[in-house]
């Protein structure tokens, strides 16, 4: 009697588990498109902005045609990339999927690209990537992207966009960093207060410091929407290997500043999503009434 228990406490472990594994499979290959509206008084005109951040080499359909296909949909006036398109490990780097969707979303909108933990990865090590660097900003400079390395750019009347790179300690496993404004000040200088400031920072883990610096909008990602998101509790554990943090997706407000921390499209050394389908995130900016 002891022994068919627990071949069926086995096989009810097991079925839970394929079934896990299932499921995990169909959300890593269906993106989902949410939207977020976002009034202001310093936006003259309505805007749509598609935000898209980790990819990590995923495609939907060939050359992303599914995940085009649905940015085409949605007529947005930009696109902004947040970050880590590729997966900057040894023996795992390439170009080819970034060039792919670039080479598409170009032909719907301008777009605007701001760095993640592993474009900085390229960048730091360039000898290792053997120069792959160097040929991502070609890429960039060859589809039009204005690329917000530590940079802004002006985007209509209204519009200022700018793009945060972070050290590297602020991506260390457990205890990152800590941020102040000086650092905000040394890479980016001032905020532009007279137009809706928004910022690329890949990291959403410094939200007041962003806030502080005077971001109106973050656009953050990196944590993957927390791996496995349980209801009631969030996203279970970010590549740094926290668990229950608050930030790893959503929607947040300090003192009339905001953040929207995207889920991202893709997975690289964890491969699992659960409860945490990639995300195409619509911005809808809008002038506040009276």
């Amino acid at each position: 009697m002891r022994g068919k228990k627990i071949v069926l406490s086995l096989a009810v472990l097991g079925g839970l588990g394929g079934a896990g594994l299932w499921r995990s499979w169909y959300e890593r290959g269906h993106f989902v498109t949410e939207e977020v509206r976002i009034p202001s008084k310093k936006i003259k005109e309505p805007k749509t902005l598609v935000f898209l951040t980790d990819l990590h080499d995923k495609e939907f359909g060939r050359g992303n045609r599914e995940l085009l296909s649905a940015i085409g949909a949605l007529e947005p006036d930009m696109a902004l990339i947040g970050g880590d398109t590729m997966i900057a490990k040894p023996g795992k780097a390439a170009l080819d999927v970034t060039e792919r969707l670039l080479d598409g979303l170009t032909k719907i909108c301008p777009v605007f690209y701001g760095n993640g933990n592993h474009e900085q990865r390229l960048k730091r090590e360039r000898g290792l990537y053997g120069g792959l660097y160097d040929q991502f900003c070609l890429l960039l400079e060859q589809y039009g992207v204005r690329y917000l390395n530590d940079a802004s750019a002006d985007a209509g009347e209204d519009l200022c966009i700018s793009g945060l790179n972070l050290d590297n300690g602020y991506y260390r496993n457990l205890s990152p960093d800590r941020m102040d404004q000086e650092y905000m000040k040394c890479h980016l200088g001032m905020a532009d207060s007279g137009r809706f400031q928004i910022l690329m920072a890949h990291s959403p883990m410094f939200f007041d410091a962003y806030a502080q610096w005077g971001a109106d909008l973050t656009l953050a990602g990196h944590f993957h929407g927390g791996t496995i998101r349980i209801p009631g509790l969030g996203g279970l554990m970010t590549p740094q290997y926290q668990f229950f943090l608050p930030y790893c997706a959503g929607d947040f407000e300090k003192n009339e500043h905001r953040m929207i921390v995207g889920r991202g499209l893709g997975t690289h050394s964890v491969n699992i999503r659960l409860g945490n389908r990639p995300q195409l995130m619509a911005v809808r900016l809008l002038p506040e009434e009276g």
